[in-house]
Formats: structure tokens, sequence, C-alpha cells
């Protein structure tokens, strides 16, 4: 084997093993690394307020009304322009967030640890449907959710966490496979298996019944409740492979509504940026492709995990919401073989005989075969506070991997 082959199998062997648990809930500014109250961490690469897209514009508004650092809409926008705000992608600090994917000091977080490797990661808690801060939303509504999360929901899940000793993600994504799920944008069945594996413990938490009915309400209501931990699952996961020297394996996918970018395990903490693209798909009454933002958020860490899109096959009703057919998600699935290492056996898609699913993209495959990464993703509306207009296929721009190519040939001296 080359060197290249013995750093990919390292890389594969960590993805492989990992053991992600949900192990509890803190506040951001108290347990991610280098969290500070003039802080702001988002979603994809490397982003100034000024190349901000509408959506994320709008979070970073929330966020500070939120945060109390400002009152209105303007202050907060001119604090935000005043350079004593700092930015930072999320994955940072070890942390991913779902489309604007804003996480501020206060707001409480999934920790998140694989217990393989010893690393954390972390993001924020599901806010559900409707208007919410991830697709730039920032009334009033917005923040009263927002305050019930931090008052309400995380203490108490936390404190259930806690009766629990934890939640195995890893199981619970491989039954949520075999459910119907592919981990990204079809949930339904994760979040059910979450629910249930906290239910007996939440009621032993001493909340008051009327709270313990809000926070079972927010999982019955919330089918994506279980993304946001799934994110940090493949975040911890893929962590774990970053930075080894020589290896060609993709360890993060991000988008921030501008631009897209990748982090390949061999070549640091180095981002390989081009512009994102608009994903195709179904879109919600009254809306239609001119209404979208570019390819926007951290949640395609899952696919740099081997699901969502990569786990299609085994969640054929998502194409009712992000268009094609169930022979399409079939195909999905089968084509991200060609740029992938492994397959991981924990997590195995029952129509295709229990084969796992496509794991670790390799940037010298997609160079060779010209196949680029399957990706699918909700769509935002281009302009703050809208939110989910539809949502769609996408693929990464061909630049990021060009680049990538290109940046590990000078670092082998090739």
């Amino acid at each position: 084997m080359s060197a290249i082959d013995d750093a990919n199998a390292a890389a594969i062997q960590r993805v492989l093993s990992a053991s992600p648990t949900l192990v509890g809930v803190g506040r951001a500014g108290d347990v991610v690394p280098g969290m500070q109250d003039d802080l702001l961490l988002h979603a994809g690469p490397p982003i100034g307020w000024e190349r901000m897209s509408g959506p994320m514009r709008g979070a970073v508004i929330g966020a500070l009304l939120y945060e109390r650092r400002a009152r209105t809409e303007a202050e907060a926008t001119g604090l935000a322009e005043s350079g004593r705000i700092r930015f930072d992608p999320c994955h940072h600090h070890a942390a991913v967030g779902p489309m604007a994917g804003i996480v501020s000091a206060s707001m409480p977080v999934y920790i998140v640890e694989n217990r393989t490797a010893g690393n954390r990661a972390y993001s924020t808690l599901n806010e559900g449907y409707g208007k919410v801060l991830r697709y730039g939303a920032f009334d009033d509504d917005v923040l009263r959710r927002l305050g019930w999360i931090e008052r309400v929901l995380a203490p108490a899940l936390g404190r259930a966490l806690e009766l629990a000793g934890g939640v195995d993600m890893k199981t619970l994504i491989a039954q949520a496979l075999h459910m119907g799920d592919e981990g990204h944008n079809r949930n339904r069945a994760g979040s059910a298996l979450l629910a249930r594996l906290l239910a007996p413990h939440l009621v032993r938490t001493g909340l008051p019944a009327e709270q313990a009915s809000e926070v079972l309400r927010y999982f019955a209501d919330n089918d994506l409740a279980v993304l946001n931990p799934v994110m940090a699952a493949c975040k911890a996961t893929m962590d774990a492979a970053h930075a080894i020297p020589g290896s060609t394996v993709v360890t993060a996918m991000a988008r921030n509504g501008t631009d897209f970018g990748i982090r390949v395990s061999g070549l640091g903490d180095r981002w390989f940026v081009a512009s994102a693209e608009t994903p195709r798909g179904l879109y919600f009454a009254g809306y239609s492709a001119e209404d979208a933002n570019p390819d926007l958020g951290d949640s395609t860490i899952t696919e740099t995990a081997g699901l969502g899109a990569f786990a299609m096959a085994a969640a054929p009703a998502i194409v009712t919401f992000v268009s094609g057919t169930a022979r399409d998600a079939l195909a999905s699935t089968l084509e991200m073989y060609e740029i992938t290492l492994a397959e991981n056996a924990a997590f195995s898609i029952p129509a295709l005989d229990f084969r796992g699913t496509p794991t670790g993209i390799d940037i010298r495959r997609v160079a060779r075969t010209g196949i680029l990464p399957r990706i699918n993703t909700g769509i935002a509306h281009r302009k703050a506070g809208v939110g989910q207009i539809g949502a769609g296929l996408v693929r990464p721009p061909r630049g990021c991997f060009d680049q990538a190519v290109q940046a590990m040939a000078a670092a082998l001296g090739r």
C-alpha cells in the first residue's frame, strides 16, 4: 500500500470505530471550546458580515437580540457591522449548526462524545418548523421560542440524559435507517426513537406536569428534533479522522449561503472554497427558484459521514419532499459508492441487502470519476426571516475538490 492508502486506512478505521454518544446539554459559553460573549459561530467556511446571505444576516440579528446585545434590528445590524462582534465557523469550535447555524454564548447545546477517540462535538437544539432563527427569522415569536428552549427544554433534556446515562447515537441512527430515515432531511423515526428513549427519564426529572407535556409535545410536533444531535454525532465521528498526514478523506463539507467549503484530513484546517450552488427541488406554494438562497448549513456533515443523500436508498419516501422517484433514491446511494473508500456496516440499508452506507469521500476518486457528492437539503428564502421555501438536491462545486487535489499534490511533493 502507498503512504496515502495507509493514511486513508487509518482515517476510515477511526470513522468506522467511532462511538458517538449524546451525553448532555450545556450552555454554549460554558462547554463549546473557545466560545466567548463577543463571538457568534456560523455555518460553513469563514465569512464576514459584508458577504453574508440574507438568512444568515437575519440569524445574526436574532442572536444579538436574544443575547440582549441589541434592542432593535437597527441596533443589531449596527453592532454586526461595527467589528465589535467576531464571527467564526462552527467547525472551528467542534460544533455544527443547521442552515445559518448561528450559535451564541447563552444558547444551550447538545454535547456528543465519541467514546472511542475521546473527542466531543456540539450542536444547538432544533427549534422546530415555521419561522425559526436558523432560517433568519428574528421576530418576537422566534425569540420567545428560543427563550423556552433555554428555560424549559434544555434543562429537562439535560437532566433526562443524566438519568439515562446518555444515548448511543450510532445505534439510534442505525435503527432509524431501518425505519425509513436517512439522517439529514428525513428524521421522523429517529426523533421518535429519541423521544421514546428519554420519555421514561423525563417523567423522573420533577418537571411540573404542564412543562413535561410541553417537552413531549415538542417531540410529537417536530420530526427534526433528532437532526441536531445526529449532526453532532457525525461531527464527532469525522473530527476523529481529521489531521492524518497524507489522508485524502473529506472530513467536513459545509456551506454558509454564499460559499461551499470542504476540509480534508491530510490538509489540516484549510478550507477549499467555491461559490455555493442553489438546490433544485420542490418548492412550497407561491415560491420558485428565483426566491431561493444558495446552499446553506453545516448539515452536510451527515453526507460527509455517509448519511443523508448517501443513505437515500434507506429512505425512498424522502423523494416526496426533495423531488424525484424511489428509484432515484436508490441511484443516489449506489452512485456514492464510486467516490468513497468504505461501507459502514453499522449503517446498513435493507433495500441493498443490508449493504453498509458509502462512507469516506476520497478527493482522488471525485477527481478521477468526475462524480460529485450528492446532498439533500432544505431550501431557504434569500430574504431574512421568510424561512424554508422548499427542499431539494444539490452537489458541491467541482472547484472545492480540484483545489484540494492540487493542494494535496503540493503537500506530497508531486
